[in-house]
């Protein structure tokens, strides 16, 4: 390639694409490359776009037409989910000269070559819905210091009336547990103390191994929990029927498995959940709650609520309202329903004027605000083990800052002399009351 080419990243959406990214990031740099800030001049500009929602085709467009700003005549690749769903649209606007969908991103080096070669627009783009290939991407580091997300699961089968990603993730994809294990391993040794594990749809892991019976998320769980070096163990997003009493038994016994578990909702009223074609009920989330509180002490409980879904009456809103209330999660992400284009329910009839979701939005995140005081409240005067982070500056003065197993953010008083107040040490620390609004601080315990 002669000299040095010099390659930017930027990564739209969820964890998911940022390991991608990461792996291309690793890719690139094995091959040559000098990877540089996306502000900064580049010969390459990679764009790992997202897809969710019409405003993430939105954001993706003008991040493609940024990085052509940023240098006219540097290649712009544009990879990912929007490229997935977009390609001809994409073609015809000629804006980046490398499209990359999904599963293809492992070729990166090869198709940057080919285009150093040709000089030719160029588009690798497969028919997602009809390959079974785990896309093999691999990372040795991450974007952050202490925490690595790790996807071991691809794609979803679950077609819910709101969402885009089966159309551009495909059917439900898993990485061999011995390819799980051994790149853990390798991070492991390189430091990382926590890993997430993260997947597009993370419950089904291991269902499209036929004919492998022992092979689901609770035993790959159970493979990372032998991993020397590994401190605690996170998951992504889950669908509330993987909570049974075994699978949370499963999850007691492995002890690096944190108490901190998102379980996805949206809604809080069956009639809502059935035009979603979500495949629960209230009952069963109920239930799935009730065996993890059960199961573990006071774990801190997560889920994501979609408000003024298309056909919501203000007795569906208030239904959600209510159960919300009763169940009393740790922390509740509010999303105002946003209409996705080649959707089921971008046709439904009874779509919610802006005004009243903006409302609907507001009562949820102010009962959001309530609940994680709450259950934050309840820490004050206790010891926690936090996993130091990074340092931050509030008000002129120094703290370190972490995050306990149950995924409370802490703060403690940056002391030079402390040699434990370092980057990627777990320490016990004593809550003291709320430095602001939001954030816990603490003092070093001297009991280790």
């Amino acid at each position: 390639m002669g000299e040095t080419l010099k390659a930017a990243f930027l990564t739209l959406g969820c964890k998911v694409n940022q390991y991608e990214t990461d792996a291309m990031r690793e890719l690139l740099e094995t091959a040559g490359y000098d990877i540089v800030d996306f502000k900064d001049p580049a010969d390459v500009y990679i764009i790992n776009t997202c897809s969710v929602t019409n405003m993430a085709d939105r954001k993706s467009r003008q991040m493609i037409h940024r990085a052509r700003k940023h240098n006219p005549d540097a290649v712009i690749v544009a990879a990912g989910c929007y490229v997935q769903s977009a390609e001809e649209e994409l073609k015809a606007k000629e804006t980046a000269d490398v499209l990359i969908g999904n599963n293809k991103k492992k070729d990166i080096v090869r198709i940057l070559d080919e285009y150093f070669q040709k000089r030719e627009k160029t588009s690798e783009v497969l028919d997602i819905s009809a390959t079974k290939e785990y896309e093999s991407l691999t990372i040795h580091k991450v974007s952050e210091h202490t925490r690595a997300y790790i996807k071991i699961q691809d794609g979803c089968n679950q077609f819910c009336s709101y969402c885009i990603i089966p159309y551009t993730r495909g059917r439900i994809r898993s990485k061999r547990p011995e390819e799980v294990i051994r790149e853990i391993r390798t991070l492991a040794e390189k430091g990382y103390r926590e890993v997430v594990l993260t997947g597009i749809h993370l419950s089904s892991y291991g269902m499209d191994f036929e004919g492998e019976k022992n092979v689901n998320l609770l035993s790959i769980i159970q493979k990372v929990q032998k991993i020397d070096g590994i401190d605690r163990i996170r998951l992504g997003s889950l669908e509330p029927r993987i909570i049974t009493e075994e699978f949370a038994q499963g999850l007691k016994e492995c002890d690096k498995v944190c108490p901190h578990f998102h379980l996805s909702l949206q809604s809080g009223c069956d009639e809502t959940l059935k035009r979603m074609n979500r495949k629960y009920t209230t009952e069963e989330y109920r239930k799935a709650l009730a065996i993890l509180r059960n199961t573990f002490e006071h774990p801190a409980l997560t889920t994501d609520v979609i408000v003024g879904f298309a056909g919501e009456t203000e007795e569906e809103f208030e239904k959600t309202r209510a159960y919300l209330e009763e169940i009393n999660l740790y922390e509740m992400h509010i999303f105002k329903y946003s209409v996705r284009k080649g959707t089921r329910a971008e046709k439904m009839p009874g779509q919610v004027p802006e005004d009243i979701k903006t409302r609907r939005s507001a009562v949820l995140l102010a009962m959001a605000e309530r609940h994680k005081k709450d259950f934050e409240q309840r820490y004050i005067g206790k010891e926690e083990k936090v996993l130091l982070e990074e340092m931050v500056e509030i008000n002129g003065t120094k703290y370190m800052q972490g995050h306990t197993e149950r995924y409370v953010k802490v703060v403690v008083k940056f002391d030079e002399n402390l040699k434990i107040l370092r980057q990627n040490n777990i320490i016990v620390v004593k809550i003291q009351g709320f430095i602001d609004e939001n954030l816990l601080y603490g003092k070093v315990s001297i009991e280790f």
